[in-house]
Order: structure tokens, then C-alpha cells, then sequence
């Protein structure tokens, strides 16, 4: 064994021993979650759908035995993601991804309901009912549904009304939904 060799042996050894302490001695910086949230909101600021930032989070409505649940991500690199889920006497009636995304004529609502193809909904000037504020989103081109409007109300209430045309017949279907904690599904107080 020459010099050099056991010279690098050394070194090894004594890398193997005190690498470990010295890593162990500086710690793991600790997360900066104060940083982070603000550059997230920053840039959800300077988005062209930050008036739709209060979606995030999970929604959950009942109608006609029929529970239904939408569930927003939180505004990032100028897209919401969503998903929604229907089920009736416990079985999945329906389900659907969702989106809301700027383009270069307008912000659109883009939906890919379970085994259909993907439809976009142009959005409209949003309107003021009292304290709620309305977003209708249109495509003339479908035949149902032609509309999709999202109603923010007050106490924590969003009212998501689907209209159009089925069978040559004017409809309308309104899903009453309230803000919920995503893990337990209980309704949040307002």
C-alpha cells in the first residue's frame, strides 16, 4: 500500500465520519413559508384571473339526492384547476375536469366532462347582484349547455347555473354549493 493510498483511506474515513455530524450540526434550512405565499400571491395579483382567486378551495352542494363537489386549486402560473363529482345513492354519476385560463380573446371556462370532448366557455363582463358578483361564461355554439354561470354569494354560497337547450326546450339546472374544509367535507363557518 503506498503513502498516497493510505492517505485517501484516511481521508475517506475520516469524510464518512464527520461529514455526517457536520450536516447534522447545520441543520436543514428552515422553510420560508412567509416568502413563498407571497410570491404565489404576487403573481396571482398580476394574473388576468385574480378575481377568481376566491374559488380555491372545496365547494359541496345536495339537490334532488344527488351530492355534488367541486374542488379548485389555488391560482398558479395563470390557470385555476379544477375538478367536479357527482355521485347519486353512492354510486359516481358524473365527473368533470375543469379549468379557468386566459387566451388571447378573453378568459375562458374549459370543461372535460366524464367520456365527452372538452368545451370552452367564453367569459362575459361580470355583473353585480347586490353583494354577489356574477360570471357568465358562453359557448352558442353548444347546445347544452350554452351557459355557465358562477354566482359568488354571500355566507360562503356559490351557485353554479348550467343553461341551455335539450331538446329544442329552454333549461336550466342550478347547483347550490357552500364552501367546505376539503378534508372532512364540513361546511366552514362564514
Amino acid at each position: 500500500m503506498t503513502m498516497r493510498s493510505i492517505q485517501f483511506s484516511l481521508f475517506t474515513a475520516l469524510a464518512a465520519l464527520f461529514i455526517p455530524a457536520l450536516v447534522l450540526a447545520q441543520g436543514t434550512p428552515a422553510p420560508t413559508p412567509a416568502t413563498e405565499p407571497k410570491a404565489a400571491d404576487a403573481a396571482s395579483e398580476a394574473s388576468p384571473l385574480s378575481s377568481f382567486a376566491w374559488l380555491s378551495g372545496c365547494w359541496r352542494g345536495t339537490a334532488n339526492e344527488r351530492e355534488f363537489r367541486e374542488h379548485w386549486l389555488p391560482l398558479r402560473g395563470h390557470l385555476l384547476v379544477g375538478v367536479g363529482h357527482t355521485v347519486n345513492a353512492g354510486r359516481t354519476q358524473d365527473f368533470e375536469y375543469l379549468r379557468v385560463e386566459p387566451r388571447a380573446d378573453g378568459v375562458y371556462y374549459v370543461t372535460a366532462p366524464s367520456g365527452q370532448k372538452e368545451a370552452a366557455f367564453k367569459l362575459g363582463t361580470p355583473q353585480t347582484d347586490g353583494p354577489d358578483t356574477i360570471y357568465t361564461f358562453t359557448n352558442p355554439a353548444q347546445s347544452f349547455p350554452q351557459s355557465i354561470i358562477y354566482r359568488r354569494a354571500t355566507g360562503g354560497w356559490l351557485y353554479v347555473h348550467v343553461e341551455g337547450k335539450v331538446g329544442g326546450e329552454d333549461r336550466r339546472i342550478i347547483y347550490p354549493l357552500r364552501r367546505i374544509d376539503c378534508e372532512s367535507g364540513d361546511f366552514l363557518a362564514q
